[in-house]
């Protein structure tokens, strides 16, 4: 259950993947976390939706179902019942603010026994971005989106208590996919034996320019974990 599944990753080259039947001694190493894995909505992964949050950071809002981006927010969507992912606010989203997509092949990131990648019985912890919400404000060549994002931290059958940091990148791309600034984040989390699932959230800031002849709306954030980092997957 907490083995990657196959995809392609910004940052490598096409990847093929087999998928196969578990054998005895894989599902037995699964069995740990089957009531944990149960109790989170099942065993596959929900889709994910992109995350679409209103409102303009730092002036006042006409709907008041609209928030400002807070890490507190944010960190009671990841721990409520809700087993949607994607945007934490509702109400009206402002057309002119980017968007705000979460990766759907870097949503999660699986940690392993060092020398063990990609052995589903040597699985440590698995890291899930779950929730977002972004706000803007928009002035002349430029743009600045207030974006946060939460989720949850589940020990697997070879994890260990203490800290665990998950790596996690921010891209912004204008609307022909061009990269035009980034953003990279370390969140720390604690998980431990008698709490085998734990959440983080986390709220940063990115500006960047807008192009002379295009609208802030066709610029997009696309958020998700960074799999190059040590002993990952």
């Amino acid at each position: 259950m907490l083995l990657n599944s196959g995809f392609r990753h910004p940052y490598s080259r096409d990847v093929t993947t087999v998928r196969r039947c578990p054998s005895p001694a894989r599902v037995c190493a699964y069995a740990s976390l089957a009531v944990t894995l149960a109790a989170l909505g099942g065993c596959g992964m929900s889709s994910l939706t992109s995350g679409l949050g209103g409102g303009m950071f730092g002036g006042s809002s006409d709907n008041p179902q609209i928030s400002s981006v807070s890490e507190a927010q944010l960190l009671d969507a990841a721990k409520s019942s809700d087993p949607t992912t994607g945007s934490t606010f509702v109400g009206e989203v402002d057309a002119g603010c980017p968007r705000l997509i979460i990766a759907p092949h870097d949503n999660y990131i699986t940690f392993y026994q060092v020398g063990h990648v990609g052995d589903a019985l040597a699985v440590a912890q698995r890291g899930e971005i779950t929730k977002t919400a972004r706000e803007c404000q928009i002035e002349p060549g430029r743009v600045t989106v207030k974006y946060g994002f939460s989720g949850r931290l589940l020990l697997g059958p070879k994890g260990q208590p203490g800290n665990v940091t998950l790596p996690i990148t921010v891209a912004v791309n204008d609307s022909k996919r061009t990269k035009v600034a980034s953003d990279s984040v370390k969140v720390d989390v604690n998980v431990g034996l008698d709490k085998p699932i734990s959440y983080f959230s986390a709220v940063r800031t990115v500006t960047f320019p807008i192009a002379e002849g295009s609208r802030p709306g066709e610029y997009e954030l696309i958020v998700g974990f960074d799999s190059r980092a040590p002993s990952s997957g």
